[in-house]
C-alpha cells in the first residue's frame, strides 16, 4: 500500500514540478475569491489526463510479455532527457493572459493543464498504470486527487512568496528531469526489461 502510494506521489510529482510554476501564474492573475476556480479546473483537466492514461493503458494491457510493457520506461526517460536539453517552452504571459477573465476561467485552466501537461503525463501514467496491479489503481488515482489539491494550494502559497518561486523556477526543471528518469528506470527495472535484456546479451 505504502509503495503504492509512493508511486502516485512520486509520479504527480515529477510531472507537477514545472506546473507549480503556472499555477502561481494563474493565481497572480485571479481573484482570492475565484482560487476554488482554479481548482476546479486544475481537476477537470487531470481527469481527461489520467483518464486517457487509463484507456491507453487498458489496451497495452493486452500485451502478453511483461517486460515488453517496461519498454514503456524509455517513455520518462526521453522526457526527462527532452527536457534537460530543450528546456520547457512554457509561455507564461499566453497563460496569464487566458485567466485575466473570471468567467471561463474553469475551461480555461482545464485548457492550460491538459496543453502544458498532457504529453508529460500521459507519458509518465501510462507506464505506470500497465505495470501495476489492477487493484492498486485506485489508490494511485486516489493518491493523485490528493496531490492535486496539495499543488493548487502550494501553488497558491508559493505566489505570495516570490524569492521562494523564484527558486523554483531555476531549480525546477533539474528537479524533474531527475525524477523522469528514476521513474523511467524503476519502471524498466520492475517489470524485469532490464534484466531480460541482460539475459539475452
Amino acid at each position: 500500500m505504502l509503495k503504492t502510494i509512493l508511486t502516485g506521489v512520486t509520479a504527480y510529482i515529477s510531472t507537477g514540478l514545472d506546473y507549480l510554476i503556472i499555477l502561481m501564474v494563474i493565481f497572480g492573475r485571479v481573484k482570492h475569491q475565484d482560487r476554488w476556480l482554479v481548482l476546479a479546473g486544475d481537476f477537470l483537466g487531470t481527469i481527461v489526463l489520467v483518464g486517457s492514461s487509463l484507456i491507453v493503458a487498458f489496451f497495452l494491457g493486452f500485451v502478453p510479455a511483461p517486460w515488453l510493457l517496461g519498454l514503456l520506461g524509455l517513455i520518462p526517460i526521453y522526457l526527462g532527457i527532452k527536457l534537460w536539453i530543450k528546456g520547457d517552452d512554457d509561455d507564461t504571459g499566453e497563460i496569464a493572459a487566458k485567466v485575466a477573465k473570471p468567467q471561463s476561467l474553469i475551461w480555461n485552466v482545464a485548457l492550460i493543464t491538459m496543453a502544458t501537461c498532457g504529453a508529460d503525463n500521459i507519458g509518465i501514467y501510462v507506464p505506470i498504470f500497465t505495470t501495476v496491479a489492477p487493484s492498486s489503481i485506485p489508490l494511485i488515482l486516489l493518491t493523485f486527487a490528493v496531490m492535486v489539491v496539495l499543488f493548487w494550494e502550494i501553488g497558491y502559497r508559493l505566489a505570495c512568496l516570490p524569492k521562494v518561486a523564484e527558486v523554483l523556477e531555476k531549480q525546477g526543471r533539474y528537479i524533474t528531469v531527475a525524477v523522469y528518469l528514476l521513474i523511467g528506470l524503476y519502471i524498466l527495472w520492475d517489470s524485469g526489461t532490464i534484466q531480460h535484456l541482460v539475459k539475452m546479451i
